[in-house]
């Protein structure tokens, strides 16, 4: 009984500590409209708390992601978002706990925003907007829907996006609205994108009125109890604070007063309380009063695991081949593995929570090199089998780990030479050093600045058969994007020679034929993409010796009477020899016979050094590939008769063999995945590392064999993610774009943030946090995202239109899109049709429909259609399409609709097209509408709206400044001007706050060539290169906004808010009904009563003003 009671005891001691303990990491929370309670999130769950502190209830328990409570106007609800289905849907559950009770069912992503009333709730998804409405249909601007919250069919509340809703007792809704893509937790940008607080008053005429004029963000409204006033976030005076407001004035009062941090999460009740998020707490706040932290305590069991132990047979990435051919070393999640060849047994090598890399083999099998990045810095490290007897690691049985390196910059990405002496690896990501593995002195071969590394592991190098030269790539005559080959001397000290000098890009060159040639891939003949650096390549040779050079351009008659003749003259070299050492008989003469066997042995494995003859390489260069392609690795055969690379044509990459004597090719394996070739020394077998597993290719009878393995794996999730943080902060600091990291104490924020890691379970608020980490950069291209991977089988659907005002039962048919199912067959469903039935399966009113189509993706559905006009019922059976494929017909309808304005808006005289992105398909398009079918038109508005980038500017902008200079004009009859290739009159370009990265640059660069005018709303600064790295969790990349572009007056454009020079702002009331005032704008611009300016010209374009709480709807004229 006392060691029960002492038992007892100890368990209450425990419950204590762990109650006591603060967490943080409380996110969303919110106030009850009544003021007792606030539900938070914490560790994916939902909890509530007095809102006076104390002990939290957890609300929620499904292992699943629960997150943005949202309370009931009654206080005795809360809905939330859950991805406990497979993707995230609303729930509602008793403020008291309970079995939750799923609301939305589509395979999208729906969260919710608030409760209309005691029985409807308001939540965002993205499943199609209203028929009338000329917003840009994307993914990123989701509609707001109402369901009741006993379930049902969801009815369209608003195909605008609307989010963060306030609704007064007056039924006037507070939303924060949405222009466009920016990550959302980015903070201290004043830029276009920048969202803005709005009032929405429903009506006959429903009045939308923007209640916030600061550049910057302002955020998160509430209405103040009498619903005369309303708080809301802004950035205005520096961080995220709280803010009050009168509706329809200019003036705001600032109410709470924190650094550093942002405040988050703003809600109130309905007795004036206020409640907000700062630096992972909860404080409330009475207007007048200073804001109190909440205290909360949590006490609860823990249900994750700081280490699960795993065996994996996939997620192989790095890989190298042991000089034997009987092991592969590899990555899996950032450690370093050895597996058999044929067997499965396979050795961890490394069991870190941190990241290795870049693995290569000593020349005796013996050693592994390997870049490790611990302590937040890369550096080299061994790993040796100790024991002479163990000859493979994969059955080693103690290995000795060493540090190789001692920088203090990074150090990664090494190459043993093939002498086994010294090992090369890249210093900063750019440098090439060598290592000497018996003094370790270290030299530079080849100087950092001949390089820019855009993402780690980018740089190629490679050691030759002597082990006295190094072939890389390199910055010589041109710039980062178009590369050349460089030849190294090993030693550091001699001279560097650019091999190509092509002007193209030039990469990934290898040695052959024992070091006499170099094969590499070039664009310089492949077809041209434009946008994003895209291009075709081919594999091409170089000979560094006129021999090797005569000898590959004989014929294969000439090669085999060659091979003989010297087959022959080496047996009778080997036979003189034999025949003078048997002449020797005494013992001394036997053991010199001896000495000179091994002696001879030796010989035969050395390797003679390389000499170039590189006077006249440029006319020793010969292309390989018989087609251009979108090329992967190359490699030859020993002999250098045959070549075998990757090519993609359409889908995966294959695997070509091209012969080279007998000028064939073929495909040896198709589908093989993309990758490294890695050959044995006999040339027999290439092994690749693909989709995370790891093959073996033999030649010889064109066969794929598997080579499989079980590895061991220490998941350890709160170091992994730890790891993860440190690596993310040493990226930052070692690439952004600019080294002051915009004057950001990042060391200071890094400590700030880092204290949360042990309160964070899971994905999704490990990215939310890295977010607000790197969002204080103020950076465009940046933040974290996390790939869920859910299991909801995706919905179908029809691409059509459904009637929102229809109530009865079926969905009754308000438009049938271009290109929708009912379109690719005869049918007699048209517009007013109802779909009564799906796949015999009865569609009541008022219920949910989506259940119905769900897994039906490119499956057929039969469907019983009721025609009102005809009276008649039939089944029609189509194939449903994708959300993504309607994604795609809803753009396409957009885009035509916008042509036909123009077409009537004009007379016909102006054309008009839109880029999509900032890529060599929509270049494409638009080259081939503008000199195709619209080369006769007056002039063309050019609409990047809505562009997400890419890489374009210069192509576009040179397409639009064609000028004619000449005429063809045989015995009087006009037939055509140079230049043919580009359109030679007026255009104007449009412009949104949506435009992001090239789509900013472009117009930039319009602009300021002098093309033509742009028109439409100012673009945020975001032209500047981004690298999206991936995680040792594959679920999880991140940004870095690393190349930034400057003018020429030296300012870089991030940041840098491009004006139009007609600025138009759509309204929301008119958008909705179907117009465009900056479409309307641009063709004004170039109306018949206008002189159409040439690019000389400054012009003013009269155009109607109307002001409405200083925001302008039309043209606001602007000096020029």
């Amino acid at each position: 009984m006392k060691k029960l009671l002492l038992s007892a005891f100890v368990i209450c001691l425990a419950g204590t500590s762990i109650a006591q303990e603060s967490p943080l990491w409380m996110r969303h929370c919110a106030l009850s409209p009544d003021g007792t309670t606030i539900a938070f999130t914490y560790k994916g769950d939902i909890y509530t708390v007095p809102s006076t502190g104390g002990r939290a209830t957890q609300i929620t328990t499904n292992p699943a992601f629960d997150t943005e409570p949202v309370w009931s106007p009654d206080s005795k609800q809360i809905a939330f978002a859950s991805d406990r289905m497979g993707s995230l849907d609303v729930f509602v559950v008793s403020s008291e706990g309970g079995a939750p009770q799923r609301l939305t069912t589509h395979s999208g992503s729906e969260k919710p925003v608030a409760y209309k009333d005691n029985k409807h709730i308001l939540f965002t998804a993205n499943i199609a907007p209203s028929a009338e409405d000329a917003g840009f249909p994307s993914g990123q601007f989701q509609q707001v829907y109402e369901v009741a919250v006993t379930g049902g069919r969801p009815a369209m509340f608003s195909s605008m996006p609307m989010e963060c809703i306030s609704i007064n007792k007056e039924g006037v809704m507070l939303y924060q609205d949405k222009k466009g893509y920016e990550d959302y937790w980015r903070k201290h940008q004043v830029s276009p994108i920048a969202r803005d607080i709005w009032t929405y008053t429903p009506g006959k005429k429903p009045v939308y009125q923007k209640q916030t004029t600061f550049g910057g963000e302002d955020r998160e409204p509430v209405w103040s109890p009498d619903g005369k006033s309303f708080y809301y976030l802004s950035e205005e005076k520096g961080s995220f604070n709280i803010f009050q407001r009168t509706p329809g004035t200019t003036t705001s009062q600032q109410i709470t007063f924190h650094t550093k941090h942002p405040v988050r999460f703003l809600s109130i009740s309905t007795t004036g309380t206020l409640c907000y998020g700062y630096d992972g707490e909860i404080y409330t706040l009475t207007p007048g009063k200073q804001p109190q932290k909440v205290n909360i305590s949590i006490l609860a069991d823990k249900n994750d695991k700081d280490i699960i132990r795993q065996i994996k047979s996939n997620g192989a990435t790095d890989i190298a081949v042991s000089p034997k051919g009987k092991e592969v070393a590899f990555i899996m999640r950032g450690d370093v593995y050895v597996t058999s060849i044929d067997y499965k047994t396979t050795k961890q090598i490394t069991n870190t929570p941190d990241q290795e890399r870049n693995i290569s083999f000593a020349p005796d099998g013996r050693t592994l090199v390997y870049s490790s990045e611990r302590d937040g810095l890369w550096q080299l490290y061994t790993s040796t089998i100790v024991r002479k007897e163990e000859k493979q690691f994969t059955y080693a049985t103690e290995l000795k780990e060493e540090r190789l390196t001692n920088s203090k910059v990074a150090s990664f990405q090494p190459q043993f030479s093939p002498d086994g002496k010294e090992v090369a690896f890249l210093e900063n990501r750019t440098a090439i050093r060598v290592i000497n593995l018996k003094s370790k002195a270290v030299r530079t071969v080849m100087d950092a600045k001949y390089q820019y590394s855009y993402a780690d592991g980018d740089q190629w190098f490679q050691w030759s058969p002597d082990s006295q030269w190094i072939l890389s790539d390199f910055i010589g005559i041109g710039g980062w994007n178009n590369k050349d080959v460089v030849l190294l001397k090993a030693d550091g000290k001699g001279e560097m020679v650019n091999l190509t000098e092509s002007g193209y890009s030039d990469s990934n060159a290898k040695w052959v034929l024992g070091g006499k040639a170099m094969i590499w891939n070039s664009d310089r003949a492949g077809y041209r993409s434009h946008g994003s650096w895209g291009s075709e390549d081919d594999t091409y040779i170089m000979f560094f010796d006129v021999d090797a050079y005569n000898r590959f351009l004989m014929s294969k008659e000439d090669i085999a009477l060659l091979e003989e003749a010297e087959k022959a003259e080496k047996a009778e070299k080997e036979k003189a020899k034999k025949e003078k050492a048997e002449k020797k008989e005494d013992t001394k003469d036997s053991k010199k016979k001896t000495n000179q066997n091994e002696n001879a042995k030796k010989d035969s494995t050395e390797v003679n050094p390389l000499t170039f003859d590189l006077e006249n390489r440029f006319d020793r260069i010969v292309r390989l590939t018989v087609n251009s392609s979108r090329l992967g690795d190359a490699v030859m055969s020993p002999k250098g008769d045959i070549l075998y690379y990757l090519a993609a044509f359409e889908g995966d990459y294959d695997l070509w063999e091209h012969k080279l004597k007998e000028n064939t090719t073929k495909i040896l394996l198709k589908g093989v995945g993309g990758g490294s070739l890695i050959p044995d020394k006999e040339g027999k077998n290439i092994f690749m590392c693909t989709g995370g597993r790891l093959k073996k290719i033999e030649i010889a009878g064109s066969k794929i064999t598997p080579i499989e393995f079980e590895a061991f794996f220490d998941y350890r999730p709160y170091d992994e993610r730890a790891y993860i943080f440190d690596h993310v902060c040493q990226q930052v600091n070692d690439k952004f774009y600019i080294a002051d990291l915009h004057g950001v104490d990042w060391k200071g924020y890094k400590k700030a943030y880092e204290r949360f890691l042990p309160h964070i379970s899971n994905n999704y608020d490990f990215t939310e946090m890295l977010s607000e980490l790197l969002g204080e950069l103020n950076g465009s291209h940046t933040g974290a995202r996390f790939a869920a991977g859910g299991s909801a089988m995706p919905t179908a659907t029809l691409g059509v239109f459904y009637d929102e005002s229809y109530d009865g039962a079926g969905l009754k048919i308000k438009e049938i899109m271009k290109q929708s199912p009912f379109t690719q067959k005869k049918t007699e469903v048209k517009a007013g049709c109802i779909i009564e039935k799906v796949d015999g399966t009865a569609i009541e009113a008022g219920a949910d429909y989506f259940p119905l189509f769900e897994g039906k993706v490119g499956r057929k559905v039969v469907l019983t259609v009721y025609d009102p006009s005809t009276k008649k019922r039939f089944e029609e059976a189509v194939k449903a399409i994708s959300y993504e494929t309607q994604s795609d017909l809803l753009y396409k309808r957009w885009v035509e609709r916008c042509a036909k304005k123009v077409e009537e808006l004009s007379g016909g005289r102006i054309a008009y097209v839109h880029i999509k992105g900032m890529d060599s398909p929509s270049f494409r398009k638009i080259y081939s509408e503008l000199l195709g079918r619209y080369r006769n038109k007056e002039a063309v508005v050019v609409d990047t709206r809505h562009n997400g980038g890419g890489w374009l500017h210069d192509d576009v902008v040179t397409l639009l400044s064609g000028k004619e200079y000449q005429r063809f004009v045989p015995r009087g009859q006009y037939i055509g001007s140079d230049p043919f290739n580009k359109w030679l009159k007026a255009s104007c370009m449009l412009t949104c706050e949506d435009n992001y990265s090239n789509a900013h640059g472009t117009p930039y660069v319009y602009k300021t060539l002098g093309i033509g005018k742009l028109v439409g709303a100012p673009v945020a600064g975001t032209m500047t290169a981004v690298w999206w790295e991936r995680q040792i969790d594959p679920s999880i990349v991140f940004g870095i906004p690393q190349v930034g572009c400057m003018d020429m007056q030296g300012n870089y454009l991030e940041n840098q808010t491009l004006q139009p020079d007609i600025l138009v702002y759509n309204e929301p009331a008119a958008s909705l009904k179907g117009e465009d005032a900056q479409l309307k704008a641009a063709v004004d611009l170039q109306s018949p009563n206008q002189k159409i300016p040439d690019r000389k010209t400054k012009c003013v374009i009269k155009t109607h003003i109307n002001i409405k709480q200083n925001v302008i709807f039309g043209a606001k004229l602007k000096p020029v």
